[in-house]
Order: structure tokens, then C-alpha cells, then sequence
């Protein structure tokens, strides 16, 4: 199986491009650096195109940074080149990803064993919490499938296959990336976990995030997580509900 590594990154962050570098090289995969999309440079029309309000359940609370719209827009290039270049499968990894090279090795094995039947896993930083379906394993390695989602793209290896059923949901959007991705009730599509996976987050290292909120008054910040409680309640009811396959991967709608 054709199997592709594209790292993500964004131009102007120049304390990440060594990182990308390393990344691409110690990966273990042929594979090249992918431009992201800077948010921050788009036009106020493109950014009026790309966003929309209220598309599915539950309405997401908050509006999006341009560097949430850019990150969105940078996975679905890659989605779109996938189906251009014929490419059965990619590992997508950030730039402010961090790599334990012999775990991540196991973990892409154990991954490309079940891509196609998956459709997407994601290389977790974080054990999950929450029930979870138990579908495979290799050393310390799990691969399980959520009922709850994760969050975070700081890797994940994508079907062709599932990549292109994101890109036909996402021409226009209305949350980030990650958010979109864990609601498999609206995307027919549940899925799976790989931890520990060899992949970290080292943003914190390098030079922060680069989707920043700035400070906010202390009633924002009340009424935001007010309203991030009711999101997650909300997540995990559709997540019981959610007709996607308990064993992950994609229905047939």
C-alpha cells in the first residue's frame, strides 16, 4: 500500500522549520513538507466563502481564529491532493509535533494494518478516557476506537478512501478541524486512536501555539466555558447516539 507522509507547516513560523525538517526526516516515510494555509493572510471575502454558521448539531459556541480556518483549510489541501495523486493512504503530522522514533515505527505498522478498514486514526498524545472499543495491538501500543472522539491533528494516518468523504463535509465550515473530525454523527465516520503512538506535543518548546485567543475579561472567560460545558454534553450525547460503526471506519451513507 502506498503510504505518503506529509508534515504541515506554516511558513512564517520560523523557529518550527528545523522541527519540520526533523519530522519529515526521522519519520521513516517518503514523503515531503506541506505549505499550510496562513489564516492570518487570508482576505476578508475568502474568509467569508470558507466560513459558515450553524451547518450541523451541536452548533459550535465560539467564532474561529483565522489560524483555526487555516489549519482546517491546510488539512483538507492535503485530503484533496490525496485524491489528485491517487494516494491510498497519508500520515499527517504538525510541525509542533515531537517524535519517540522506535514507538512511532510500531505505531505505523500497527496503523497501516488497518487503515483501509478505518479510514482515520489519530497518533493521540494523551491516553484516552472514556469508553472505547479494543481493536488491536503492538508492544505498549493500543489501538482502540472512542465512543467520545478525541481532539487534536497533531497526527493521524488517513484512507484515501475517508479523506475524501471529510473533503465532500467541509467546503464550508464552521468549527476547527479537530472538532469537525470528532463528529461522527455528522460525517458517518468514527475514528480510531492509536496510544502510546510515538507522537508529542512540543509547541511549548518551539514558539507557542500559533492559533492565539489573546487575554480575555473575566465574564468572557466565565460565559466561554459556560458554554464549552454545554458543547461537550452535547458531543457526548450524539456520541452514544451516533449511528458511525461502534468498530470504527465509515458507513455506507
Amino acid at each position: 500500500m502506498q503510504l505518503h507522509a506529509f508534515i504541515l507547516h506554516l511558513t512564517r513560523a520560523e523557529k518550527r522549520r528545523e522541527n519540520a525538517k526533523k519530522l519529515l526526516e526521522n519519520c521513516g516515510l517518503a514523503g515531503e513538507i506541506w505549505p499550510a494555509v496562513d489564516g492570518s493572510a487570508m482576505s476578508s471575502g475568502d474568509l467569508e466563502t470558507t466560513v459558515g454558521a450553524k451547518l450541523f448539531q451541536p452548533t459550535y459556541p465560539f467564532p474561529l481564529k483565522t489560524g483555526e480556518i487555516g489549519c482546517f483549510l491546510s488539512h483538507r489541501q492535503i485530503w484533496a491532493e490525496m485524491q489528485a495523486c491517487n494516494i491510498e493512504a497519508a500520515l499527517i503530522i504538525e510541525d509542533d509535533a515531537g517524535i519517540e522514533t522506535d514507538v512511532l515505527d510500531a505505531a505505523i505498522d500497527l496503523a497501516q494494518t488497518h487503515i483501509q478498514k478505518l479510514g482515520y486514526i489519530q497518533f493521540q498524545t494523551r491516553h484516552h478516557k472514556g469508553p472505547s472499543t479494543l481493536i488491536d495491538t503492538s508492544g505498549s501500543s493500543a489501538l482502540v476506537v472512542p465512543q467520545n472522539t478525541g481532539l487534536r491533528t497533531t497526527a493521524q494516518m488517513v484512507s484515501k478512501q475517508a479523506a475524501a468523504r471529510l473533503l465532500a463535509l467541509s467546503e464550508t465550515i464552521d468549527r476547527p478541524v479537530d472538532t469537525f473530525v470528532q463528529s461522527h454523527w455528522h460525517t458517518g465516520l468514527r475514528p480510531a486512536e492509536i496510544y502510546p503512538s510515538g507522537i508529542c506535543d512540543i509547541a511549548d518548546t518551539l514558539d507557542g501555539s500559533t492559533i492565539q485567543g489573546g487575554k480575555k475579561p473575566f465574564w468572557e472567560k466565565v460565559w466561554r466555558e459556560a458554554a464549552r460545558t454545554h458543547y461537550r454534553s452535547a458531543v457526548s450525547r450524539l456520541s452514544r447516539q451516533s449511528s458511525a460503526p461502534q468498530k470504527g471506519g465509515l458507513s455506507n451513507a
